[in-house]
């Protein structure tokens, strides 16, 4: 199958052209008109070197709110609350700190100073959103995504203490609970979001929700 390569018109192949590991697309620019209509389509860009690569896996890695779950060693820290909470309050700190962390297997970072300025803009329109961790005054884990009607997007996490991130996504993904999100966009599998109740739905599936939860 062909890879797409995008120009300025602001438009995307159909999702069902992807690879089967989820590339479509290549190229364009990172405006906040195209990542929205990208995360609308279930699309996200992924970055490869220097090149913008856009991506929409099937099937996909989601969280439905109510079905989070909350082992019993990570109940009593919910519970004593050791660490403090917040939202939106960093957001800029939080994607920096994303950026710099280092990870498994992972030779670099997706998130360049293109990606970070872009994503700090969408935080600006009110989009792009956060949640910290902080002990004693020192941020120590979060992370961020994208919102968009009953749908959100996680992005990426990060934590310096541990618990520290899973701290920030249980509090998080019960807040947006409360607030009326119902899917959690996680992506790609991991076993840690899967240990927190993610699964696999089909790429049809997927569409579907998108179509229905967003306006």
């Amino acid at each position: 199958m062909p890879l797409f390569v995008l120009d300025k018109e602001l438009t995307f192949p159909p999702v069902h052209l992807a690879e089967p590991d989820g590339l479509l697309a290549m190229g364009g620019d990172l405006s906040s008109e195209r990542l929205l209509l990208a995360y609308r389509s279930g699309i996200f860009p992924w970055y490869e070197g220097d090149t913008i690569l856009w991506w929409c896996p099937h099937p996909r890695f989601v969280l439905y709110p109510e079905e989070l779950k909350i082992s019993k060693s990570i109940k009593p820290l919910l519970n004593k609350n050791e660490f403090e909470f917040t939202t939106n309050k960093a957001f800029a700190q939080v994607i920096h700190h994303c950026k710099k962390t280092k990870r498994p297997g992972q030779d670099g970072t997706w998130i360049t100073d293109e990606v970070e300025k872009a994503y700090c803009k969408l935080h600006e329109l009110g989009y792009a959103h956060s949640a910290e961790v902080w002990k004693e005054g020192k941020l120590i884990g979060g992370l961020y995504g994208i919102k968009l009607g009953k749908v959100f997007f996680g992005e990426s996490m990060f934590s310096t203490m541990s618990n520290a991130s899973r701290f920030a996504f249980i509090k998080y993904v019960l807040q947006l609970k409360s607030e009326g999100i119902e899917l959690i966009d996680c992506q790609v599998y991991t076993e840690y979001l899967e240990s927190l109740g993610a699964r696999m739905i089909s790429g049809a599936e997927f569409d579907t929700l998108l179509k229905k939860l967003i306006p």
